[in-house]
C-alpha cells in the first residue's frame, strides 16, 4: 500500500466504523418506541395488541438490511411520524446549517478582528477588558446564556419570539418571510455567537502576541507600509491557521452542538429532531442523524488535514 495515501484509507475505515456504531449504539437505549409512547400514557395494551402494533411498525432491521438501505439511499421511515427519514433530515438540515453556519462565521470574523486589535494594543485597556470579558463568557454554558436570553428578550420584554423558525400559519413570502426568519433566528444565533466568539478571540490574540515581535514585521514597518496593511496582511494572516482549525473542529460537531440551543428555542433543526427521536426511541431517525453527524465530522477533519497540507509544506507528505 502506498504510504502517501494511508491517511485517506484511515478515513475510509473510520467511516465504516461509524456506520457500524451509528447502527449499534442506538439499539442500546433502554426500551423501544412502543414502551416510550404507551408506557407513560393511560392507554393499556394487552399482549395481543402490543404484538400486532409491533408487527405493523416492523421489526428492527438487521445490519445487512441497514447497510443496504444506506447504499440505496433508503433510510427507512420514522416510527413516530410515519414519514421517510430522508425527508425529515432534509427538512431539518437547512435550518441547522443556517443557524450553526451563520453563528460560526460571525464568531470567527468578529473574534478574529477583535483578537487582532486587542493584541495590537497590547497592555491597553481594550486588551485587558477583552481578555477579562472573553474569559468570563467562555465559562458560561450555552444552556445558561440561552435560558437567560429567552427569559429576558422573549418572555419579559417580548422583543423576539420564544421558539420556532417562522411564525406558524403566517402566509409570508419574499422580504417579509426573510425578516420573519431572521426575527426567529436572532436569539439562538446570539446564544451560539456568545459561546463561540470568546475562544476565537483568545486564540487569535495569543497567536498575534507571539508574532508581533517577529523581525519581518519590523522590516515591513521600516518599508513605510501602512499600519493596517502590516497588521492584517503581514501579521494577522500568520495567526489565522489555528483559528481556522478551531473553526473546523467546532463546525465538525455542528449537529450535536446544536442540540441544546435548538431544543431551548424549539428551533426545527437536526438537534431538535435528534432530541425528539431519542425521547420517543425512534430508532431509524436516531441512526440516520447520528451517522450524518459522524460522517460530517470525518469530512471536515479531512478538509482540515488537506488545508494544513496546503498551508504547511512540512506536513505535505502526510496525505
Amino acid at each position: 500500500m502506498n504510504t502517501r495515501h494511508q491517511p485517506l484509507y484511515a478515513y475510509l475505515l473510520a467511516a465504516l466504523v461509524m456506520v457500524g456504531l451509528s447502527y449499534g449504539l442506538p439499539l442500546l437505549l433502554p426500551g423501544d418506541y412502543i414502551e416510550a409512547v404507551y408506557g407513560s400514557s393511560q392507554v393499556v395494551l394487552d399482549a395481543e395488541q402490543e404484538a400486532q402494533l409491533r408487527q405493523e411498525l416492523g421489526g428492527r432491521k438487521g445490519f445487512a438490511a441497514h447497510l443496504w438501505g444506506l447504499v440505496t439511499l433508503d433510510w427507512g421511515h420514522s416510527l413516530a411520524l410515519q414519514t421517510p427519514v430522508s425527508r425529515l433530515v432534509l427538512e431539518a438540515l437547512p435550518w441547522t446549517l443556517l443557524l450553526l453556519g451563520t453563528a460560526h462565521l460571525l464568531a470567527l470574523v468578529l473574534g478574529f478582528i477583535a483578537g487582532v486589535e486587542a493584541a495590537w494594543r497590547r497592555g491597553g485597556r481594550l486588551e485587558k477588558a477583552g481578555v477579562g470579558g472573553a474569559t468570563m463568557l467562555q465559562g458560561v454554558p450555552e444552556i445558561g446564556s440561552g435560558v437567560l436570553l429567552l427569559l429576558l428578550f422573549a418572555y419579559h420584554l417580548g422583543w423576539f419570539p420564544a421558539g420556532g423558525a417562522t411564525t406558524a400559519y403566517a402566509e409570508l413570502s419574499g422580504g417579509p418571510w426573510l425578516l420573519d426568519v431572521l426575527h426567529h433566528l436572532a436569539l439562538p444565533l446570539l446564544t451560539l455567537v456568545l459561546a463561540y466568539l470568546p475562544g476565537n478571540f483568545l486564540l487569535t490574540r495569543a497567536g498575534m502576541v507571539m508574532i508581533l515581535g517577529s523581525p519581518y514585521l519590523e522590516t515591513a514597518r521600516a518599508k513605510g507600509l501602512p499600519p493596517l496593511r502590516v497588521r492584517y496582511v503581514h501579521a494577522a494572516r500568520n495567526a489565522l491557521l489555528p483559528v481556522l482549525t478551531r473553526f473546523g473542529l467546532r463546525l465538525a460537531f455542528m449537529i450535536t452542538g446544536a442540540l441544546v440551543v435548538e431544543t431551548i428555542f424549539a428551533y426545527p433543526g437536526l438537534g431538535t429532531l435528534l432530541f425528539t427521536a431519542i425521547g420517543s426511541r425512534d430508532l431509524p431517525v436516531i441512526q440516520a442523524v447520528v451517522l450524518l453527524a459522524a460522517l460530517l465530522m470525518l469530512l471536515i477533519n479531512l478538509g482540515l488535514a488537506l488545508l494544513h497540507r496546503r498551508l504547511d509544506p512540512r506536513i505535505g507528505h502526510a496525505l
